[in-house]
């Protein structure tokens, strides 16, 4: 893995969250088959959520004006659909309902393909540009944290984007825009005019009648892009020496308000998230089905590589860790965790294919929580390991106490 991005991920931070480093990024998400939500925020508070299933983009959402997006959307991608709100209220109702905490625009669009409303081409359109475009944004943002989410699921009926292929159509854009000099612009501020009787001062009346009637102080350089049918490059240009003459500012909009409006809900309980880290993908595989059987939630992670990264995203309640696996050893990854704050405290148990008193005082040393034989990777002793220490367990501690002993301690015990 890129040790800068490694670096950077202490906090969950990354500085300059280049195109490189989103791929980096969805290549470690992509290979632990992650499916929930990624959530980026930004340093003013920003907030874009990734659905993802296995790895793989099913929608994103977020930002600073995802209503502003969803209407242009509309008028571009579906202009067969009343972009009024309340043409889709009985339908929004019935969404309210059934997926109460899941993005109402992905629903809408899959309903849409479902009565052949829209085509399922103009459904992928949408969802590619409203990706393309956040990842427009997370570039211009420069400091963005991140957080895997295993939560809200989106069901994956419609496509599934390749990050890769999205991040690099992101960046082509990118690469224009900052070479336009246009990089201290965002795309998400309205031009509005500072002052009319200056502008018709200083513009011929042609200039002034087009001016006035554009820049109402309402549609971002986006929505103009709509309006006006020309890309954002020639739309920036047409307004730039207005805007160096100080006739007309950039200024910050809120966002339309949502059609959904949703009442507010207890916090869900979610289980505790257990994480394997184990290069075989058949021992991820027997772990995540007894895990996942007594109703914790569960990810598994074959690149030792990419396992920090990848874990400092989740935050997982309990780690399994893998004693011997290539370019790494248990031993070490178990002492990098520790020296992390956010792993102080976590939960890490060792599995080794060694039983021995050794490799129990070393795996001691580093700071891990405990110690099982992968020849005890059966559901009741993976149970009773995990029970024995996570609390809200149905086991009793006692019976998970005896669980975790081995043939020959048991028989000392009794």
């Amino acid at each position: 893995m890129n040790t800068s991005l490694l670096k950077s991920s202490v906090n969950n931070f990354v500085d300059e969250f280049t195109a490189s480093k989103q791929t980096e990024l969805f290549e470690t998400i992509k290979q632990i088959r992650f499916s929930g939500q990624l959530v980026l925020t930004g340093l003013m508070g920003q907030k874009w959520i990734f659905h993802l299933h296995l790895g793989h983009i099913v929608y994103a959402t977020g930002g600073t004006h995802p209503v502003k997006r969803w209407h242009r959307n509309l008028s571009v991608q579906m202009p067969q659909i009343d972009s009024d709100p309340s043409a889709w209220q009985n339908e929004l109702a019935a969404l309210a309902v059934e997926n109460f905490n899941i993005c109402w625009q992905y629903q809408l669009l899959c309903s849409w393909v479902e009565q052949q409303k829209i085509a399922r081409e103009q459904a992928v359109r949408t969802i590619w540009s409203t990706i393309v475009e956040i990842l427009f944004d997370v570039t211009q943002a420069k400091g963005v944290t991140y957080e895997l989410k295993q939560e809200q699921l989106l069901s994956a009926k419609l496509v599934l984007i390749d990050a890769q292929q999205a991040i690099a159509e992101a960046d082509r854009q990118w690469q224009i825009w900052k070479g336009a000099k246009f990089d201290q612009y965002s795309l998400n501020k309205a031009p509005t005019v500072k002052n009319i009787d200056q502008l018709q001062q200083n513009t011929s009346a042609h200039i002034y009648q087009t001016l006035s009637q554009l820049l109402d102080g309402q549609q971002t350089l986006r929505d103009l892009t709509v309006q006006m049918k020309r890309d954002a490059l020639t739309v920036t240009r047409s307004f730039l020496p207005y805007i160096q003459s100080g006739l007309v500012e950039l200024a910050n909009v809120p966002d339309l308000p949502s059609p959904v409006v949703r009442a507010a809900v207890p916090a869900e309980f979610h289980s505790p998230l257990i994480a394997c880290v184990d290069d075989s993908p058949m021992i991820c595989e027997v772990m995540k089905q007894i895990v996942t059987a007594s109703g914790y939630r569960f990810v598994g992670i074959n690149d030792p590589l990419r396992a920090i990264a990848a874990l400092l995203a989740l935050k997982p309640d309990l780690i399994f860790l893998d004693l011997m696996m290539p370019h790494t050893n248990g031993y070490e990854l178990c002492e990098k965790l520790r020296k992390l704050t956010v792993f102080r405290s976590t939960l890490i148990l060792i599995l080794t294919g060694n039983d021995g008193i050794v490799d129990r005082v070393r795996a001691k040393m580093v700071g891990s929580t405990d110690f099982l034989s992968k020849a005890a990777v059966d559901a009741e002793r993976v149970m009773g390991a995990v029970c024995k220490h996570l609390k809200h367990c149905t086991f009793p501690k006692i019976a998970a106490d005896r669980l975790l002993l081995t043939a020959g301690e048991a028989k000392k015990a009794a």
